[in-house]
């Protein structure tokens, strides 16, 4: 057994030998904040390095272990070919190794013989001019290596080693000790050696749970001075300092595969298959430090999902990778918990799941297990979205979004103050949110809470914050900064009420802004509640948050809400709070007279700054109910908070999403028709197309328009200019439509 002291080296917490309290909020998210993100005498990756920037369509083919011998390579060259896939994953080692492997302890699939399937269908896949990175799995092994080496097992709470649960001749085994730090290193260390790919991609490297192994509990141990946690509540000491240190060996790894591979290949790199919201458990802003590059795994819609997911998973990714390559990883299958791994998705549903990953910046990545293909079905449909792509690849070869309003989403408010309930009360404000944007057709952007300094906040002008709950001070200054210089703030709930550690405050972080105090109560649950409309008893007038409510009087209130003291009280608020009143017998359902209806909404005027902050969930039950009335009221609040002209309109029947993009001599407005009886419960059956749309859009400063077109119809379209922009007309939309707007030289 190797050290413990090896295997903590590095870590924030192995350095300092400190305990919880004594880490800083910048430790939370690993030790790699700056130059320690690189590995040793390299410096962190940029869009410009190496080959990263350049495929734009991605083919990848996993083998499955009978493949060798049983498939035919050339089909598969002909079809990346013919799709014009310029960038290759292909299955190399790991669980199963499908090159001639010289490790004792790699299983070759019993159908290689003196084959090489790998070897050669890279070696094919480089001939017509493919970037190529290899694939590896991490997350099982065979019962050989449990032989040799139990303690590589994952083990469970209970002490005992864990099977497979899907296929039993394979062992689970722990992403945090020798298994990775050392044989897959080895393995990693071989395919490079032999055949020089431009990088290694590896499954579930993070492994498929928590881990009770030797190794975790003495590393942890002498990291934490602590034995492993036996809960999952964040607020256990034990946990809170799991979270960070399983943290750091995982970002330890990445660093030491990425050593291993570049002094191989210096032009090569370690791409994990990691990241994405505000759920997932790998700091983005460490990831982008480490990533030249990266893949945004989410392969297609289970469940309740909105087809807009795949493009909100690529802003995650762009929040903290900037303008770096995104690739989104989508399923030909059919994405469910019953895994259909061989099965094929309908057409018009992988149309729609790329569309939007596409108009949203990502690059598309398209991945078949079983190079058996036993259902065709999907080929052609591949081929017509790649061919497209292929053909309008300069107007998708994107500088950067003119979104001007963000949306932020707090990882570390999943963390330490969701826990378990990260779903619910981090996830779903977020999601409420993004399908109000959607609606109300605003161009917008993910924006990661570790990024609220003046240079990332540059571009927006408005910030929402669905119920950001954990936030440093240091953060809290940055957004009051943010405010007092012109910005536009959206706040729902308990934002700001907790620190970067979970730990509740006594008042808002954000309080100031707020123009509201917390008063020690937060009622959850909450039946037959409504907000109530008012106007201005001075002027009569109708404050703007409530355009478009004539004659409504009163509306649901959220589910949820934070008592609040007034900063000032007697001011006026357009929203006042009725309180919970019986909702059986009818008899009783009526307002109780006297009752106290405390603001429903706080509206504040910093300077040139505005705030909205909303003491209810107004986001997460607008997720929940889907009221129209709500998606209006939090529309209306960054309308108003934003307090200028939008960059573009989009006016029309239909439910589209949007995003407008600058190139190095065009703009892009990207419109994808989500108007489907299927929108929140796919697969989708048909394409509904909508009507004619009439689009506003602003041209930058110092651009001429030169031409105007439409790259789904591949047709001119008229337009109009009045000052800095631009008025046409799109016929009938689809799937998607483009409209590329040319500058001259």
């Amino acid at each position: 057994m190797s050290s413990r002291r090896e295997f903590v080296k590095g870590s924030a917490l192995a350095a300092t030998g400190c305990l919880l309290p004594a880490i800083t909020a910048k430790e939370v998210y690993v030790a790699a904040g700056t130059a320690e993100a690189a590995a040793p005498g390299e410096s962190a990756p940029t869009e410009t390095t190496g080959w990263y920037n350049r495929p734009m369509r991605w083919a990848q083919l996993a083998f499955v272990e009978d493949d060798p011998g049983n498939y035919d390579q050339q089909f598969w060259l002909d079809y990346f070919r013919s799709v014009h896939a310029d960038g290759a994953c292909l299955s190399a080692g790991g669980v199963v190794a499908f090159y001639p492997t010289q490790i004792p302890l790699q299983q070759r699939s019993a159908w290689l013989g003196d084959r090489d399937a790998f070897g050669d269908l890279l070696a094919g896949c480089r001939a017509i001019g493919m970037n190529v990175i290899a694939r590896t799995d991490a997350h099982a092994c065979w019962q050989k290596v449990y032989d040799a080496h139990p303690d590589w097992i994952r083990v469970d709470a209970s002490g005992q080693p864990v099977r497979h649960p899907s296929d039993p001749r394979y062992w689970e085994t722990c992403a945090l000790g020798p298994y990775n730090f050392e044989f897959m290193t080895t393995v990693h260390e071989e395919i490079m050696r032999m055949y020089k790919p431009d990088g290694i991609f590896t499954n579930r490297w993070a492994g498929s749970g928590m881990c009770y192994c030797e190794h975790c509990r003495q590393n942890f141990h002498e990291a934490s001075g602590l034995d492993l946690p036996r809960t999952n509540d964040p607020q256990d000491r034990a946990r809170k300092q799991y979270i960070v240190w399983r943290q750091n060996r995982l970002f330890d790894l990445w660093r030491l595969w990425n050593e291993k591979i570049r002094a191989i290949n210096p032009g090569a790199s370690y791409i994990a298959n990691a990241g994405g919201g505000a759920l997932s458990d790998l700091d983005m802003k460490t990831i982008a430090e480490l990533a030249p590059m990266m893949v945004a795994d989410r392969q297609g819609r289970r469940g309740l999902m909105a087809p807009w997911a795949n493009g909100k998973n690529g802003k995650e990714y762009r929040a903290t990778m900037g303008p770096r390559a995104i690739a989104g990883m989508f399923n030909v299958g059919v994405e469910d918990e019953h895994r259909w791994k061989d099965s094929v998705q309908s057409d018009d549903e992988i149309r729609l799941w790329v569309a939007d990953g596409v108009a949203q910046g990502l690059r598309p990545w398209f991945i078949k297990f079983n190079a058996k293909p036993i259902d065709k079905r999907w080929l052609p449909v591949v081929k017509e979205i790649f061919d497209w792509h292929y053909a309008n690849e300069q107007y998708l070869r994107n500088i950067r979004p003119l979104a001007r309003v963000g949306l932020v989403y707090s990882q570390q408010s999943a963390l330490f103050y969701g826990g378990e309930q990260a779903r619910e009360k981090i996830d779903e404000p977020a999601l409420g949110f993004y399908q109000a944007l959607v609606e109300a057709r605003v161009p917008f952007e993910m924006v990661h809470d570790r990024c609220l300094d003046a240079e990332h906040l540059a571009p927006f002008r408005t910030l929402i914050l669905p119920n950001i709950a954990a936030l440093s001070d240091e953060q809290c200054a940055s957004l009051c900064k943010f405010v007092q210089a012109g910005g536009g703030l959206v706040a729902t709930f308990e934002t700001s009420l907790y620190d970067e550690w979970g730990v509740r405050r006594k008042d808002f972080g954000l309080a100031s802004l707020f123009g509201a105090s917390y008063a020690a109560k937060v009622e959850n649950n909450m039946l037959n509640s409504y907000l109530s409309l008012e106007q201005d008893p001075l002027t009569d007038a109708i404050h703007p948050l409530l355009r478009g409510f004539a004659d409504a009087g009163r509306i649901i209130n959220a589910a949820n809400q934070v008592n609040v003291t007034p900063a000032a009280f007697g001011q006026f608020t357009p929203l006042r709070i009725v309180p919970p009143y019986p909702d059986l017998p009818m008899e009783s359902v009526f307002t109780r007279p006297g009752a106290t209806h405390q603001p429903g909404v706080y509206l504040q005027t910093i300077g040139s700054g505005r705030v909205v902050y909303f003491p209810g969930d107004i986001d997460r039950t607008f997720w929940q109910v889907l009221s129209t009335d709500h998606g209006k009221l939090l529309r209306n609040a960054v309308d108003w908070a934003t307090n200028e002209a939008p960059a573009v309109t989009v006016e029309g029947k239909g439910v589209l999403d949007l995003a407008v993009w600058e190139q190095t001599n065009s703009i892009t407005l990207h419109l994808v028709n989500l108007t489907n009886p299927m929108m929140m419960k796919g697969p989708v059956r048909e394409i509904i197309p909508i009507t004619a749309q009439k689009i506003s859009l602003r041209i930058p400063e110092g651009k001429r328009v030169r031409r105007v077109h439409l790259l789904v119809a591949a047709r001119d379209v008229p337009y109009r200019t009045e000052r800095d922009t631009i008025f046409l007309e799109t016929p009938s939309i689809g799937l998607h439509e483009v409209v590329a707007v040319d500058f001259s030289a």
